[in-house]
């Protein structure tokens, strides 16, 4: 009767599986984090530092721009916030963290 069921045999012992190094493991591993450092951890801190510079550099006087886009010149420094006189008779008070550049000398004049 071994015309409708196939016979069914026994394969051979399984073999036990090859043990692998760990080295390449830890090696990929390794380069993806030099990698993740030069590409983001790095830039990322030396923009930080730069921020940070150009804020403690700030004078009465500097023309700047904010993250918001304001476009004006500093009447007044202290330890968080800067007044920041944006037209003729009209200062808001801002935190020095938002300011994203300052400008050079003569900028607003020249708008």
């Amino acid at each position: 009767m071994s015309f409708f069921i196939s016979e069914a045999f026994a394969e051979g012992a399984a073999q036990a599986p090859a043990v692998q190094s760990p080295i390449p493991t830890f090696i990929m591993l390794g380069g993806m984090i030099v990698i993740f450092y030069f590409l983001l951890w790095r830039p990322q801190s030396k923009r930080q530092k730069e921020h940070q510079n150009l804020i403690s550099s700030l004078n009465k006087g500097d023309e700047i721009i904010t993250n918001g886009g304001i476009l004006g010149k500093i009447t007044k420094v202290s330890d968080d916030f800067i007044t920041v006189e944006i037209a003729d008779n009209v200062s808001v008070n801002i935190q020095k963290i938002s300011v994203s550049a300052v400008l050079p000398k003569g900028t607003i004049k020249a708008i």
